[in-house]
């Protein structure tokens, strides 16, 4: 006889990457990893490969409002990952699906460049994400480039950034590595004024879903029921596990192994 699954589910609103880097994939092996159940609905489709990303198409906004509300009935939706939005009418559909669930902990990974550096959506959907998605989200996960467009800072440090976009949200994660240090330094930010760093070791190579998959086990932590700062820990360091162990299956970038062999 089969037993209801105690596995917390989270909606995740993301695209497709064709290549399996990124993207929907990337949530759903992720969320497995820590245990919990991934509800993934399409926001955009691409044609993208390990290398870049060459087109994409946003959904119509009345499809994905049917499968977020497909999920809310007949779910106990724990959290919410955001990824590849696209549009600035996706921004919008996203604050409608989320007014259905109040008090629901929101992630926002704002992706606006794909791990090769072509954009997944015109220049006003970093300012609607910061000014319409931002408020309603209980922490972004932007790596530095990204929060710089968010902020419009083009050459702004970390702290610069953060003190931009504070006022949007309630907590802000600036993740490093896109330099040329040693040490990667992760910083947690809040607006009450504290700050946490998280540093790593510097891995060689480039990897395509790193920011997803970083996104997505930190949704998981929280619909676990983890306090912010540990979450953001353990997710930075599943995703380090994951970027230490990637494999390269194509021509482009590495791929985060999130999935532990003897899962397979």
């Amino acid at each position: 006889m089969k037993t209801p699954s105690s596995r917390p589910v989270v909606l995740c609103l993301s695209g497709h990457d064709p290549s399996g880097g990124a993207g929907l994939q990337a949530d759903i092996e992720a969320l497995i990893a820590q245990g919990c159940h991934a509800a993934p609905a399409v926001t955009a489709l691409t044609v993208q490969d390990t290398v870049n990303v060459s087109d994409f198409r946003v959904l119509d906004r009345d499809w994905v409002i049917a499968q977020a509300d497909a999920v809310i009935a007949d779910l106990p939706v724990a959290a919410v990952k955001l990824g590849m939005l696209g549009s600035v009418e996706m921004v919008a559909t996203v604050l409608e699906i989320m007014q259905k669930l109040p008090g629901v902990p929101l992630v926002c990974d704002p992706v606006l460049r794909a791990g090769g550096g072509g954009a997944l959506g015109k220049d006003e959907v970093g300012y609607a994400l910061r000014e319409q998605l931002l408020p309603v989200s209980t922490i972004a996960t932007p790596n530095l480039p990204e929060a710089r467009i968010l902020a419009e800072l083009p050459d702004g440090s970390p702290d610069e950034c953060a003190e931009r976009l504070l006022p949007h949200i309630r907590h802000l994660l600036i993740t490093g590595g896109h330099g040329d240090e040693e040490e990667v330094v992760n910083c947690l930010y809040s607006r009450d004024g504290s700050r946490h760093s998280f540093n790593c070791q510097r891995l060689p190579g480039s990897y395509h879903g790193s920011g997803c998959t970083l996104a997505s086990a930190l949704a998981g932590r929280l619909a676990l029921g983890q306090d912010l700062p540990s979450a953001v820990r353990s997710a930075l360091d599943y995703t380090w596990r994951t970027l230490r162990d990637a494999e390269a299956p194509g021509h482009g970038q590495y791929i985060p192994r999130r999935l532990p062999l003897d899962s397979l």
